[in-house]
């Protein structure tokens, strides 16, 4: 369906997770972007697990009724898929400066040195990097690679369900969309999201990403934990987590949820050291400059930074600054005071779909 200002097909973001899907769907009014429909939908256990489809009937069902549900608001089929961090492969390289038609067999030659799959077996793409600081030697190509069987069969569950995919995106590119102001960072941050079945690392600095990984430690687990360590059905040890958090020390309910969250909290704060250390041990080469080698700067999203005290635990274990993100700062040019009709708090775990969205509503201008 065709927007009435304008000839190209708006397209919503569609955020794919072992066990939620989430749809946002942003439009233009005038100079303000608003946000015209959204919403998170469960996915049963074992239909997606680890990013790979595992019931395909019943996911084409979930994504249809879910769209069905936003009604007139979704007023488009058009869509911006995001394909989990698990299975696909994003790598910062660098290449001789060349002319533009040599690039694109220079990239697939160079190809074969990273991506870990068979260079047939995977869809490849990249794009230039428009550099921070001036190469000399160099450009930096962001390379970017998917499993055909695995982007196959997500293209077909959409198919079926109805929906027309403008373009599938790896996750970490819709999360730093999202949190990144304007899309650049004088200096490197590494963005965390901390969502339900697993935590994503996405470092940027400049123009681009240079960093991403993902770990099984998740807001889910910490959940377990509680569960398992209190006696308690999960869903009362997730109430208790909402209710307590990290801050809730002074009652004795809640320092036992304290003390069962703090192991798997510390494993989380463990491996962003490391990958922090193996980041900043590995830019010399990037001729970033002294001022881009050191990550000062840590922004945290996704469902489970809610918790109470999350950025204040990892701040205290990094030793480094640690913020909540603001997954509108992209989307709203007045203050957090004018949200749409979604809390701040519930928009972090919305932040790769609204990463997604404004890729749509690129495709629109």
């Amino acid at each position: 369906m065709l927007d009435a200002l304008t000839l190209h097909p708006l397209a919503f973001g569609l955020d794919i997770s072992d066990l939620s899907l989430k749809i946002v769907y942003l439009k233009r009014q005038g100079k303000t972007l608003k946000l015209h429909a959204f919403g998170e939908f469960p996915i049963a256990p074992g239909v997606v697990e680890r990013g790979e489809i595992r019931k395909k009937d019943v996911l084409v069902q979930i994504i249809r009724e879910a769209a069905d549900s936003l009604g007139a608001n979704l007023s488009t089929r058009q869509v911006v898929v995001s394909l989990p961090e698990e299975q696909a492969f994003l790598q910062l390289i660098q290449l001789p400066k060349m002319k533009k038609e040599e690039l694109e067999n220079a990239v697939r030659f160079e190809a074969e040195n990273y991506v870990p799959h068979a260079i047939e077996k995977v869809y490849l793409d990249f794009h230039v990097v428009q550099p921070f600081h001036n190469h000399i030697d160099h450009i930096d190509v962001l390379l970017a690679a998917l499993p055909k069987t695995m982007a196959d069969s997500y293209l077909e569950v959409l198919k079926q369900a109805g929906l027309t995919v403008k373009v599938l995106e790896i996750e970490s590119l819709a999360i730093s969309r999202a949190l990144i102001a304007k899309e650049t960072s004088a200096t490197p941050v590494l963005l965390v999201d901390f969502g339900a079945t697993r935590t994503s690392f996405v470092i940027f600095s400049g123009h681009s990403l240079r960093f991403t990984a993902s770990i099984p430690i998740s807001s889910s687990q910490l959940t377990k934990s509680v569960a398992r360590d209190l006696k308690l059905s999960e869903e009362k040890a997730e109430e208790l987590k909402i209710i307590f958090g990290l801050e809730g020390q002074d009652d004795e309910q809640g320092k036992m949820v304290f003390d069962s969250l703090q192991p798997p909290l510390v494993s989380l704060a463990t491996e962003i050291k490391k990958h922090l250390s193996y980041y900043e041990s590995h830019t010399a080469h990037q001729h970033l400059g002294i001022n881009q080698q050191r990550i000062k700067r840590i922004i945290v999203s996704g469902g489970g930074a809610n918790l109470k005290g999350f950025t204040k635990f990892l701040s205290t274990e990094l030793e480094r600054e640690v913020t909540l993100g603001n997954p509108w700062v992209n989307i709203l040019e007045t203050s957090l005071q004018e949200l749409p009709p979604v809390s701040f708090g519930e928009s972090l775990k919305y932040t790769a779909a609204l990463g997604l969205a404004l890729r749509g509503l690129y495709l629109s201008d």
